[in-house]
């Protein structure tokens, strides 16, 4: 695509990094299932491919078409979100160095911080990401080479002003990093808004359909950018062929996809508030939300996960999620199907104990794109 002129969301979406096939004209680009590639003499390499580590065409098209969509210049895939996120850390910090982080983050994040990278000498404070001042509290000048935000966080949902977060990050010497997975690229564009780096589970909303795991970086500086590479090379945790081409398949529609998320969240919503069971609602698009004036000025809509947390306590969080059928019990989120989950006991087990645990009570909501009807029912049916 003509990268001078401008074009909407959803038309990257489906053309960058896209180009029909130049030897047959497929309108999808190719699996490239390839280890290697014919050197045109030693040293001699056809449009830069050597070895598929290092690059591979149908990667390169997701990754032309993951910088589109964020905004940025340059995109880089992965095998998984946390492979993303540990090849960003390792490029950007050294042992010694410290990072700023959310103090309601996904467990697994908090798992490599904690258990993984601070073994290599990287250090981490807990931060209210609602609270700038809190961040600003917590950075130790000359230290601290990261700012970590969820926002909308995992699982409570509380936001970040990411511009003014981005200020108080630069003022420090140091980078924003915000993981974009439950917003999506459709619904936020963190780089806009000052951010350095642009996280991506997509495994999630990008991909879509609960059938491929993956993660992403997008960057807008060219210097953070060749970091970036050399580490994704070197340390090798790169997304293959056919992952690359799920993901691509699924980012054609993640616009119609995200609006129907959003729509039928809304109305899970408004049932949840009016049931008697239901002692509070977490979702971003609440009037009363802590976070709504944030998210309205940030977000194009407020997303598909909802939490709640429930009067009974968690005995009865763990028996609606038993007694729901078209909520789905499983972990991730983010696919076109809808899933329900205790945070407390799955995805955030591994934050028991620590300043990040999540309430026994809650319950964490992704929500699908089913007949909404169908929806409402089941949660009437799981909560009695």
């Amino acid at each position: 695509m003509n990268k001078e002129r401008q074009y909407g969301f959803e038309t990257l979406a489906i053309h960058a990094g896209n180009e029909p096939d130049p030897t047959t004209g497929a309108v999808v680009p190719p699996i490239y299932a390839t280890s290697t590639y014919k050197q045109d003499g030693v040293g001699g390499l056809r449009n830069g491919y050597e070895y598929s580590r290092s690059a591979n065409p149908t990667r390169t098209a997701l990754e032309e078409c993951l910088a589109a969509i964020e905004a940025g210049n340059r995109g880089f895939a992965f095998a998984s979100g946390l492979a993303a996120e540990d090849t960003l850390i390792r490029s950007v910090c050294a042992p010694g160095d410290h990072v700023v982080f959310p103090d309601d983050a996904y467990g697994g994040t908090f798992r490599l911080f904690s258990r993984v990278l601070s073994n290599w000498g990287v250090e981490m404070t807990p931060a209210a990401v609602t609270h700038p001042e809190a961040i600003r509290a917590a950075i130790q000048p000359g230290k601290t080479k990261v700012v970590w935000l969820e926002t909308p966080t995992n699982p409570l949902l509380n936001v970040a002003d990411i511009a003014i977060v981005a200020q108080i990050a630069h003022d420090a010497g140091a980078l924003l990093v915000v993981d974009n997975t439950f917003a999506s690229a459709y619904l936020q564009q963190p780089l806009e808004l000052g951010a350095d780096v642009v996280v991506h589970s997509t495994t999630k909303y990008m991909g879509g359909h609960s059938d491929v795991v993956g993660g992403a970086l997008v960057v807008r500086d060219a210097e953070l950018a060749e970091k970036i590479a050399f580490h994704q090379n070197a340390i090798g945790a790169v997304a293959g062929p056919f992952d690359s081409w799920l993901v691509l398949r699924g980012i054609k529609t993640l616009g119609v996809r995200m609006d129907r998320h959003s729509d039928n969240a809304e109305k899970v919503v408004e049932f949840l508030q009016r049931h008697k069971s239901v002692s509070q609602v977490l979702y971003p698009g609440i009037d009363g939300h802590p976070g709504h004036e944030t998210a309205a000025k940030q977000m194009k809509r407020f997303g598909g996960i909802v939490s709640f947390r429930v009067a009974g306590g968690e005995a009865q969080a763990l028996d609606i999620c038993n007694k729901a059928e078209v909520f789905t019990l499983g972990e991730s989120l983010g696919g076109v199907e809808s899933l329900i989950e205790h945070p407390g006991k799955m995805t955030h087990a591994s934050v028991a104990g620590t300043p990040l645990e999540v309430p026994a009570d809650l319950i964490r909501l992704s929500v699908g794109i089913e007949t909404v009807d169908d929806l409402l029912q089941d949660l009437e049916r799981a909560l009695g």
